[in-house]
């Protein structure tokens, strides 16, 4: 397999300032050879997304403007050209990509759409607003019937993410029912009128050439400058509580027709090193199988179980899911933490040197697998843009690391980090009990005495508590 060659990183041919406008990077294609770019800018404004109203009006305009400008997106899609408007926690971006000489005009005409023409990307009468709302009110309906495994993801994401960045379905349903065109409109007229300018340019585009297109969207978006105040945070997780005992969520399942149960156990790294991110990432390797055949395979508890790393800003936990029909939450848990408590005698230990090494080449191919097509590329620089971390050569930067990882390594984190043999560990157990079947079990309570114990009606005020604490 042909592996991935050192990559250029893009250069930084633009800097206003912090209080200024733009932030501008952009990569010449050297590798793919294609009449084809991308550009992509984002308005970064703590306002757009700062309440679960807002959350909501932004998803009702993202749906609005692809079906406003459907007809002539597809018209643009056959000469080559995309385009993709999202609001998020940190602002708003857009995206364009396609072929390098039409793509300037294109966007010129998107921009002006979004920012400017907004009666003309907007519903022209309260029943086109109600059919988009009721698009969007399906949709988090859906989120009643979703696997029960899934739920309890969900919830785990909730108690580790701050709450202006991930608002609660609740929050969405409920602020849904109280918008309408009018509030819709407000929200757009103010959505591109101030901000701080961040993009990347890359592709078959010369710098002379990218910072003329900046110049170009610039003045369709005429927005004004925010002071260094108003630029939004970089998202972070939320620290769980460190000690001996887990944070344990226990909620029931909203379907009453789905009889399965659920435990999510997490583990949660904060440690930034590459090194701490690529052991992580060896133990997930190592364990994944190993939990499967164990708790699937030979006790046969559910068919769902899985062992993974995931990834919330630079944070990292090493994740284990069941989901059972057979058996109650709370015995999912203890299974799970049976299987981790055994895991240092009974899977670490057994392994070499050579052993680790061969887990570290195998995630290492992984990395160095080259891209298939320019947006993979770019997806990946603008992550690094994005997150402020601006590492453009993380993967063989990784890559190097994972070499020099060890059998002791791995047995020291899996100590300190897994186990919490010292200080303890940040661990969140999350568990979804069904009302009835086999796997049900007494129905939990809605919100519960003790700090590390947590009801459905308990997880905003832990949210709470840790951001406090940051």
């Amino acid at each position: 397999m042909k592996r991935e060659k050192p990559v250029t990183p893009p250069q930084k041919i633009r800097d206003d300032g912090d209080a200024g406008r733009w932030t501008v990077y952009h990569k010449q294609d050297d590798k793919f050879g294609q009449p084809k770019a991308v550009a992509i800018f984002r308005l970064l404004n703590k306002e757009v997304y700062n309440s679960p109203v807002n959350a909501i009006l932004s998803k009702l305009y993202q749906v609005a403007l692809s079906d406003r400008l459907k007809e002539y997106t597809y018209d643009a899609s056959l000469a080559g050209l995309s385009f993709d408007v999202q609001v998020n926690p940190r602002g708003v971006r857009l995206l364009f990509g396609g072929y390098n000489d039409k793509l300037l005009d294109f966007a010129t005409y998107i921009s002006t759409k979004v920012a400017k023409d907004i009666t003309q990307v907007l519903p022209e009468s309260e029943d086109e607003f109600e059919r988009y709302k009721d698009e969007i009110v399906r949709a988090l309906a859906a989120f009643d019937v979703q696997q029960v495994y899934s739920h309890a993801i969900y919830y785990s994401n909730l108690a580790l993410n701050p709450k202006s960045f991930l608002y609660t379905n609740a929050e969405l349903r409920d602020a849904i029912e109280k918008v309408n065109l009018a509030d819709l409109t407000a929200y757009v007229r103010d959505l591109w009128k101030s901000g701080k300018g961040e993009a990347l340019l890359q592709g078959n585009i010369e710098k002379e050439e990218a910072l003329q297109f900046v110049d170009v969207v610039d003045k369709t978006l005429a927005f004004a400058e925010i002071s260094n105040a108003d630029i939004p945070p970089q998202y972070k997780a939320l620290d769980l509580p460190l000690g001996a005992n887990p944070t344990t969520i226990t909620v029931a399942e909203p379907n009453p027709n789905n009889r399965n149960a659920a435990s999510q156990v997490s583990i949660q790294c904060l440690d930034t090193t590459e090194k701490a991110h690529v052991i992580v990432e060896i133990l997930g390797a190592i364990l994944s199988e190993r939990f499967y055949e164990d708790l699937r395979t030979k006790q046969q508890l559910g068919y769902i179980v899985s062992c993974g790393v995931k990834s919330i800003a630079e944070a990292r936990s090493l994740s284990f899911v069941v989901q059972s029909s057979v058996k109650p939450a709370d015995q999912l848990t203890a299974a799970i933490m049976k299987f981790m408590n055994d895991a240092r005698k009974t899977f670490l230990e057994p392994l070499t040197d050579d052993d680790i090494d061969v887990y570290a080449k195998g995630l290492i191919l992984k990395r160095t697998e080259p891209d298939k097509a320019l947006g993979t590329e770019v997806s990946r620089n603008w992550n690094e843009i994005a997150t402020g971390r601006l590492q453009f050569d993380r993967r063989q930067s990784e890559s190097k690391v994972l070499l020099d990882v060890k059998k002791g390594d791995i047995i020291k984190y899996w100590d300190e980090i897994i186990l919490g043999t010292s200080e303890g560990r940040r661990m969140l157990v999350t568990e979804v009990v069904p009302k009835t079947g086999p796997a049900s079990s007494k129905p939990p309570s809605k919100s519960y005495p003790a700090s590390n114990l947590l009801g459905i009606d308990d997880i905003d005020l832990f949210r709470k508590d840790q951001e406090s604490k940051e």
